[in-house]
This record gives structure tokens, sequence and C-alpha cells, in this order.
């Protein structure tokens, strides 16, 4: 067991469930000596046998979109969540309100096939909202009372203008629901990482903004002279530019920004995952997955394409690329240092744009938070522990699920390898593996079982679910 706390593993254990919560957390005994079955729970109406495999908490996406025009089938995107051992994930957002919060409740009702759904939904959208009212203070107040009588669960928040990102978050914490943001390029001049963050921001989404708090030659990003926002390879290829333009590692101005953050109990969800196909899109476009599991339209609308979001490479050059590696570089360093001085960093994927495929994406933050320096047992707990946290703080309730104790829900993912040692093998595709007893090259892993709600999902039969939906849309 990896109970998502940060401990070392322990086993042999028995966990026992009962309905959808865990009722026992037992050792039975120690490794390589016959368990004594005295030590044992009763056997239940059910058993899983658990010889050799680990057993983790299940995992929470804090950073989701259910599929939109590029998906399309929200199933393929559940069960792609689902095989990879996301039991929980935050949509910011998933849908239309509406639909969403429908979706949310059939998910809580286990009568789809999904994770546990939290909606995070825009300020001015929403089904009923009256768009042509003024954005101003005001009725920003008025839209977060009108959004939490819906039932959201929390704000998605841009860089809004100061007046009014301070009233949304005031009056979010007064109905107490969430808020995390993605402070765009377009707002970020006046709301950085920093200013949000003194406004009561509860969660730091992607990288925007906080660079921008830690300029050092300039009060704004130097960008080139012909630079156009809504030209998207300029959007992204410029954010890569600023690797150098900040207050370095160590100085006084970057350990102040850590500490006030770890003071504040701000979140920082990075989605490192999203982005790196900018480092090597070769890699990304060629991802062992795509051809068995992304699913036609989601594959076009990789393409390079100027009217599909997130499809940039109109001119990608080995330029661009090295100026995105040594971003990720101080990126990956900031976090580091951020997990060491007692901040929370979670684990996020945004998927569904630039070449990351649902659920594959997702498990390579994994592997990208343990190049940042974090030990695989500091990545596991930010993609459990953390994530509840971040999840049931707002609502100032303990959490229900995350780690491995009596009395949380039954959400759990289990493996026939260990995970720690290779995040690999987390992959649908698995790991590519030499079997020294044979000689021949084999893949090993992938997620074996996936429970939620104490509902046990068989993880391969949903890949080959997934694998078949693909199969009839390339007849389509």
């Amino acid at each position: 067991v990896i109970d998502g706390t940060g401990a070392q593993p322990r086993g042999p254990m028995d966990i026992v469930v009962q309905q959808n919560r865990i009722s026992e957390v037992r050792s039975v005994g120690f490794p390589k000596v016959a368990i004594n079955p005295q030590r044992r729970p009763e056997t239940g109406t059910r058993e899983i046998d658990g010889t050799g495999l680990y057993l983790m908490p299940g995992f929470v996406d804090l950073h989701v979109h259910c599929g939109g025009g590029q998906a399309r089938d929200p199933d393929y995107v559940y069960k792609l969540w689902l095989m990879h051992g996301v039991t929980t994930v935050r949509g910011v957002a998933c849908g239309s309100m509406d639909w969403d919060l429908g979706q949310r409740d059939l998910s809580a009702k286990n009568q789809i096939v999904a994770p546990r759904i939290f909606a995070y939904h825009r300020p001015f959208t929403g089904e009923g909202w009256d768009r042509s009212k003024p954005q101003t203070p005001d009725t920003a107040r008025e839209w977060v009372r009108w959004a939490a009588n819906k039932g959201i669960d929390g704000l998605k928040l841009g860089a809004q203008d100061p007046e009014i990102m301070a009233a949304l978050l005031d009056e979010a914490k007064k109905h107490n629901l969430g808020s995390t943001a993605h402070l765009d390029q377009m707002g970020v001049v006046r709301m950085t990482a920093r200013d949000a963050a003194r406004l009561g921001l509860g969660t730091l989404t992607h990288y925007y903004g906080l660079f921008e708090s830690l300029l050092k030659d300039s009060s704004i990003q130097e960008y080139p002279v012909d630079q156009n926002y809504n030209d998207e390879q300029h959007r992204f290829g410029q954010v890569a530019r600023l690797w150098d333009k900040i207050h370095p590692r160590g100085s006084e101005p970057w350990n102040a920004l850590i500490k006030e953050w770890v003071d504040r109990r701000l979140i920082i969800d990075p989605t490192m995952t999203i982005y790196s196909a900018g480092r090597d899109v070769m890699r990304m476009r060629n991802a062992d997955w795509h051809e068995k599991y992304t699913i036609a339209s989601l594959w076009n609308f990789y393409q390079p394409n100027r009217n599909a979001h997130g499809s940039y490479w109109f001119n990608w050059t080995t330029e661009d690329e090295v100026a995105w590696k040594k971003f990720y570089q101080v990126w990956m360093s900031f976090l580091n240092d951020y997990k060491n001085a007692g901040g929370r960093v979670t684990t996020g994927s945004d998927s569904g744009f630039i070449y990351q495929t649902y659920g594959f994406g997702y498990i390579l933050e994994f592997e990208i938070l343990q190049e940042a320096g974090f030990h695989p047992l500091e990545v596991v707990r930010s993609a459990t522990l953390y994530g509840a946290e971040a999840l049931h703080e707002p609502k100032g309730t303990p959490i229900e699920f995350g780690i491995i104790r009596t009395g949380l829900l039954a959400d759990m993912v289990l493996v026939d390898q260990n995970p720690l040692e290779n995040f690999k093998t987390l992959y649908a595709t698995g790991a590519v593996k030499l079997n020294d007893e044979t000689g021949r090259v084999e893949r090993v892993g992938g997620v074996k079982y996936t429970i939620k709600d104490g509902i046990v999902y068989d993880a391969k039969k949903l890949a080959t679910d997934v694998a078949a939906k693909v199969v009839a849309a390339k007849k389509r």
C-alpha cells in the first residue's frame, strides 16, 4: 500500500471495503513470509487477490475539460481517465454549466461510468445568466451568488480586472466556493499571480502570472513589436522567452515569493504536461498511444490549424523548442523549491489539446514532476492527498478521499508493477521492458483495477472499450 501521505510503502496489507467506504486497513504480516490466516479480516462477498499488486488512492486531476468539439464523446473521455486510475476530476469547466452539473450528479449516483466531478465555472457564464449585464464588482458578486445557488463547486478565473477579481474572490469565500485561475496573458499585466494570491486565490493553474511576478528589468514582458495574441504561435512561443527575464533561483525576490505563497497556502497546479510538446513536438506527435487510443476527431484537432486553440505548430523551430526547454528548467526549479518550502503542488492535465490525450497526458504529469526533482512518493502525494485538499478546503470539510484510511471513500488504484520504480507502468500502453529469461521485449504494467466509490472497474476492459471507439471512429 502506498497510502498517499508520502509515507513509505507497506505490505502485505488487507483493505476491507463496505459499500463505498474503507472499513479496515490492516497489516497482515511481513514480506516473504506466509500470511497467518488468523491475522486476516473476515472474508467478504468479493475478494480481489492483491498478491504482488500495489494499491494507491484514486488519482485527482485538477484541470480537465470533458471533450468538447474535439472529442465529442464524454464516455470516451471518462473511460480514458478511469483506465489510468483517475477517480476524481475538477472540470474547469467540463462543459456548459447545466450539462456539467447534470454529469456531476449522474457520476455521484454512479449512473454513468465516470470519475467524480467537481464543477468549476467561468464568471458571467451559465444558462440563465443575462450576459448583457455589464461586468462590474456588483454584478460579479451577483453572479457568484447566482452560480452558488445553481450548485457549482468553484470558480475558474481568468485575469479579471483587479476590482472585479477582488469581488469575485471575496464573494466566493462567503459561499464556500473554491477558486482556480488561468491568469491569461491579456490580463496578467494587471493581475499577476502575486496580485491574485493577495486577493485570496486558492489555486494557481499553469504558469501564467508566476514569471510575471518575478520580472527583474521590466514591469511587463518585452514582446516583439509584431506580437499578436490571436496568432497562437506568437501566444505560446513567446511565453518561453521569459525564462531568463526574471529574478534567478535563490535570489531574495524568488525566496520571498515562495514564502509569501506558502504562508497564504496557495496551491500550484502547474499542468506541465499540456505544454510539454513545446519542448519536443516530434516526440508527442508520435507518442505510443495515439494510434490505438486517440480518436479521429481529437487527432484532427491536434494538427496545425489557425482556427483551433492549441494547434499552433505553424512553423515550430528548434529555437522555439530550446527556449521551452530552458523555460521548463526554471519553472521546475521553482516548483521543487516551493514543494521543499512546504507549498502544495498538485497534478492537473488540461488534456485534449497539444497532442495530450486524456489519461495519458495525466500520467505524463507524474513523470515531469519527477523530472522537476520530486521523489516518486511526493508525486503520488500531489496526485492524491493534495488534490483532495484542494477540493475540500474551500468547502470547509474534511477530505473524503485522497489517502488510504478507514472511513474514507473507497477510491483506489491497483497495479501489478511498482509505480515508484517506473511511472511509465501507469500508462495503458505499459512500459517497454526486456525479459531476460525469454530474451523478448515485453510491455508491462497498465492499471489493473480502478475502484471508485467502491465500484471495481477492470481498467484493461475500459481500455478495450476505448480502443473499439477509436476503430469505429476511423471507419466513419
